[in-house]
């Protein structure tokens, strides 16, 4: 006989150890990034301090895509259309209405919510291919309504977005003080990865494993399939809505690039090299890919080439990214130093 609850906390020790190693993961890329602070403070340098800033935003945005992707198994070649939206949102509040950073944040993720409602709404719909098709439908109809809406900007985009302060309780932060608002980008980050973390070991959260193994039975149990997956679209539109306002607030503009489909591919890509369904990954994924894009860029014009072959090797070598792979490495370790204990 099976002995099922033996099988359960098996099962259960396993992902805690799986865990335990992602958050080392985390730990070592936080300490990595602080280290990169204080060297870039010694330097004196801000180019590349901008440039991890924007790597760190649209980390933000490759979260979104690993929520949909990697928990709820859902592939969105359009999740640059909140980016954008947020982005755009942001810039003409800042130019038009207020310079508050916290009002124009909420009331950059309190538009979020019923615009992925109701987009979600269409989309969940559907799965597979077609749940793709549609999401890069959105995108694809909302980026050339904006592209040729002479009131925001038209292809050229929105420019002169005012450099503002982060007010906190006891300082404000910056934004144009490059060190500060990295390091405001690296908490914020950090605090969303813990975050999600924590949800998806909640009874919410636990409910996507089980849709990806079996969708079909969860409403025999009392699931409501098509309601959990609308909230997960909706949290990861917010999350993309939320880094595309802070995009304006580095960049100084936007445009509508922001929602074409190579943001959405370039955002899919950083999840994939990071590493599908750990949070993190695609936070090192957006790194690498900046990375190789800065450094390939600055050699030749045809570097999206050179980016593809990269990418091909990266795929075949490390197929479960590079988290994936650090995982395994950082779970050996453990475990190795717990049988030493034990003996």
């Amino acid at each position: 006989m099976v002995d099922v609850k033996s099988i359960l906390m098996r099962v259960r020790a396993d992902e805690k150890q799986s865990l335990s190693a992602l958050r080392l993961i985390c730990a070592g890329f936080t300490f990595a990034a602080l280290v990169f602070a204080l060297i870039a403070v010694a330097l004196d340098d801000t180019f590349y301090l901008r440039l991890a800033s924007e790597a760190l935003i649209l980390a933000g945005m490759a979260i979104s895509v690993d929520l949909l992707l990697g928990i709820t198994g859902l592939l969105s070649l359009g999740q640059a259309l909140f980016f954008g939206l947020g982005a755009y949102s942001s810039a003409l509040l800042l130019i038009h209405l207020t310079q508050n950073f916290w009002l124009v944040v909420v009331t950059v993720v309190a538009g979020a919510v019923p615009v992925s409602l109701i987009f979600g709404w269409i989309a969940i719909r559907s799965r597979g291919v077609y749940f793709a098709l549609i999401t890069f439908g959105y995108a694809q109809v909302i980026s050339r309504i904006i592209y040729n809406t002479r009131s925001v900007g038209a292809s050229d985009g929105i420019v002169g977005v005012p450099l503002i302060s982060i007010p906190l309780p006891f300082f404000e932060i910056p934004i144009n003080d490059p060190v500060a608002f990295f390091l405001f980008l690296l908490v914020v980050i950090v605090a969303i990865v813990l975050a999600l973390w924590w949800l998806m070991d909640t009874p919410f959260g636990r409910v996507f494993p089980a849709m990806r193994v079996n969708e079909d039975r969860l409403p025999f149990i009392g699931y409501n399939v098509r309601a959990y997956m609308i909230a997960m679209y909706v949290l990861a539109a917010v999350i993309a809505a939320l880094f595309g306002a802070l995009y304006p607030m580095l960049r100084g503009f936007v445009s509508p690039e922001l929602m074409f489909f190579e943001m959405s591919g370039n955002a899919l890509i950083m999840v994939i090299l990071g590493g599908v369904g750990t949070i993190i990954g695609p936070v090192l994924g957006a790194i690498i890919l900046t990375i190789i894009k800065s450094i390939v860029g600055s050699f030749t014009e045809h570097h999206l080439i050179v980016i593809g072959g990269i990418f091909i090797a990266l795929v075949l070598f490390f197929p479960k990214g590079l988290t994936g792979f650090l995982r395994l490495r950082v779970e050996a370790l453990m475990r190795r130093r717990r049988e030493e204990i034990q003996s």
